[in-house]
């Protein structure tokens, strides 16, 4: 109730805002490089990376440098390692579904999901935002047999420094709600995994334009998804 009449107080506000940012935040081209690959030795693990702006890589000029290049690098070590990213800047977890549409059906052991910032600033609805999630959940185990689906927390959105306040706490206060509510749905499922990215707060975790991840968060974050995996079963 509170943070709806803060909502509504702020609203002016909040709405003048955004549209300055959007007017004069750097926009940064997503990372070059190939978006399917092969590497490593070992037992044979198929990861398919999905998401937004983040999984893209925006923020870095090659894959190499991004999460799913990173993730795949960390992961060869101990696999071999069978990867595909399907992301685009923009996406909300709607769209991401229809963009699904375009993937050719095969199994894929684990899933990794970066998904949410778009949602949180278009004002996606909680249940909206659950009852998508759910449809995600179960188009990627009926359509992709996946085995483990990863959702990474959206990030701290109000350290984000392209974001002045108070749009910066709401939308930070938003993305907690969005992550409280992943993170129940994932403890009802045993193959839904919910993954807190702790990166910290130093602007250097940030790219140029104050809101992308850099190179060093990148890694950071591949790591984090990385050693989840690698705790995880798969038969």
């Amino acid at each position: 109730m509170l943070d709806s009449l803060q909502l509504i107080a702020l609203a002016p506000i909040l709405l003048w805002q955004g549209r300055k940012v959007r007017q004069r935040t750097l926009r940064l081209p997503e990372a070059a490089g190939a978006r399917t690959g092969s590497l490593g030795q070992g037992a044979p693990l198929r990861v398919l990376l999905l998401g937004d702006s983040a999984a893209a890589g925006v923020g870095v000029s090659r894959q190499e440098d991004a999460l799913a290049g990173q993730l795949a690098a960390q992961l060869s070590r101990e696999h071999q390692v069978e990867w595909r990213l399907l992301a685009e800047s923009g996406l909300k977890c709607q769209q991401l579904l229809r963009k699904l549409d375009g993937l050719t059906a095969q199994p894929y052991d684990c899933v990794v999901l970066s998904i949410g910032v778009n949602d949180v600033t278009a004002g996606t609805k909680d249940q909206q935002w659950l009852a998508q999630l759910k449809q995600l959940q179960e188009r990627l185990r009926r359509d992709f047999h996946a085995q483990h689906i990863f959702i990474s927390a959206i990030p701290p959105m109000q350290y984000f420094t392209a974001l002045p306040a108070p749009l910066s706490g709401y939308l930070g206060r938003r993305a907690q709600r969005l992550n409280r509510l992943t993170a129940q749905l994932a403890e009802r499922d045993d193959g839904l995994y919910f993954m807190p990215i702790e990166l910290g707060v130093d602007p250097q975790m940030l790219a140029a334009d104050g809101f992308h991840p850099s190179e060093q968060a990148y890694r950071l974050w591949a790591e984090h998804v990385a050693a989840r995996i690698k705790t995880t079963s798969f038969t």
